[in-house]
């Protein structure tokens, strides 16, 4: 399972010329932390978030600060995103494996991450994106499972699969492989591991066919 496969793909975007007073407005009306800084090609040149707009942008209050010898000609802010924004991001391929993802944002606690394709801003994944694929239904999972194996193999009623709390089997149930056994259970476990919410995967070995009695 990929970046592109459980990634938000509706994206609020700000240029690098938007107001950083306005990103600021759509990071408190959204309740996002950050926000994809892309250019007139939608290539992905920065990220600003909640810490980047509120630096240097509350006055303190003088009533605190008697005693301090505060240099009140401080120069201003920046008022653009350009000049706020944090440039060195951290974004994800949209190919990226989910589970390389999941260990991004635990080693360095990031709460999303920018998906690009070719520097292009595609959509963003999030922590809550990756917790949706562990809460599909096992019946989801099974009905998801077993039809890719059964166009994998072409055999519509050849196979036995069964989920349990995210945990397939699978089970070869009636036919024959076309290659050798090895090779189609490592198959199986490929197919298996493209399956939104699939966590793990066994494949027994397959049923011996009970001859028929004259």
């Amino acid at each position: 399972m990929q970046a592109r496969d459980v990634m938000t793909r509706e994206v609020v975007t700000v240029g690098p010329e938007t107001s950083a007073r306005y990103a600021a407005e759509v990071l408190a009306d959204r309740g996002f932390a950050a926000l994809p800084v892309v250019d007139d090609d939608e290539r992905l040149v920065g990220i600003v978030a909640e810490a980047d707009v509120l630096r240097d942008r509350l006055p303190q209050d003088p009533r605190p600060h008697l005693r301090r010898q505060e240099d009140t000609a401080a120069a201003p802010p920046p008022v653009l995103v350009h000049g706020v924004m944090t440039r060195a991001v951290r974004a994800v391929e949209a190919t990226a494996d989910v589970a390389d993802v999941a260990r991004l944002f635990v080693d360095e606690q990031l709460r999303s991450a920018p998906v690009v394709d070719g520097g292009r801003l595609v959509g963003i994944v999030s922590r809550r994106d990756l917790l949706r694929t562990l809460v599909r239904d096992d019946a989801q999972l099974r009905g998801d499972l077993l039809r890719l194996v059964e166009a994998y193999t072409g055999e519509p009623d050849a196979w036995h699969v069964e989920v349990s709390e995210g945990i397939a089997t699978v089970q070869r149930t009636g036919g024959v492989p076309e290659t050798s056994a090895e090779t189609e259970e490592e198959a199986v476990r490929a197919l298996a591991r493209t399956v939104s919410g699939v966590i793990g995967v066994r494949v027994l070995p397959a049923a011996t066919a009970v001859p028929s009695q004259h």
